[in-house]
């Protein structure tokens, strides 16, 4: 199976920091990838390469089957749908939430002067509604709750109709019921074989939504272990990565770590 992602000895330094390093990683056509690890270890770093928006200070990033720095980004970019809280910030409040969805079709955020088809529109409408917030089409995005608005900037992030979508930590920010919501619009998105390739990053293995199967485990910018989720999401590794000793447990679909000796003992 030919890889769809394909980063080999990645580095990226920023003055005398280095932010990942010699990091060796695959992902093929099919899978669902969980990367998961503490904060400061790379995730980001990481995603922003995958989502050519960054260049590695060493390696080489092969994307659908483009090699990164020999290749037009602006053209790669739409077949690569991409939500961050980095992204989200430039999305003006004042406009509706179709037109934020609209807007990805032609790489902008904010409606000017460009024309849309009908076809675009109809898939805007679609995405709306697969995610549940149809009935907010004609809202300002300003005054969407945070939930909704994550909602809305997945639905976005699929309008190109991309190989592969990225979501950089997606429920960041959501109270329980909210993240509930959105891990069960993650986890029917994974169960759907149309589906893109879906990369998901997160430092919380309670958000691991149902039917991801693989999981990369990073820590202080490098990989602890990558490969199938079960084999990967064990109390061993995920204690290395963190650097305290957790306890990992599994059922009913969903993941749950807590520490081995609780606070006070």
């Amino acid at each position: 199976m030919s890889a769809v992602l394909d980063l080999q000895g990645v580095s990226v330094r920023r003055g005398p920091a280095t932010l990942v390093d010699s990091i060796d990683w695959k992902v093929a056509e099919g899978e669902r990838w969980i990367v998961l690890g503490p904060n400061g270890a790379g995730k980001t770093t990481l995603l922003d390469i995958l989502a050519a928006r960054a260049f590695p200070s060493a390696g080489t990033v092969d994307l659908l089957g483009e090699r990164l720095g020999k290749v037009n980004v602006f053209e790669l970019r739409p077949r690569i749908g991409f939500a961050s809280a980095a992204l989200a910030e430039r999305i003006p409040r004042d406009e509706t939430v179709r037109n934020v969805v609209l807007t990805a079709a032609y790489g902008v955020t904010g409606r000017w002067r460009e024309e849309y088809e009908e076809l675009d529109e109809s898939r805007a409408d679609d995405l709306l509604a697969a995610f549940d917030v149809a009935g907010l089409a004609d809202r300002l995005y300003g005054t969407l709750s945070e939930g909704e608005r994550k909602r809305v900037q997945i639905a976005r992030a699929l309008m190109t109709d991309p190989e592969v979508l990225l979501l950089d930590e997606p429920a960041a920010g959501l109270d329980l019921a909210g993240r509930e919501e959105l891990v069960g619009a993650l986890a029917e998105l994974a169960g759907d074989p149309a589906s893109p390739v879906l990369v998901v990053v997160t430092h919380h293995v309670e958000e691991i939504p149902p039917g991801f199967t693989h999981l990369l485990l990073l820590g202080d910018g490098t990989i602890e272990a990558a490969g199938p989720i079960e084999e990967v999401l064990t109390a061993e590794n995920l204690s290395r990565a963190f650097g305290m000793d957790l306890l990992v447990a599994h059922g009913g679909g969903r993941w749950l770590a807590r520490a081995a000796r609780p606070a006070g003992r």
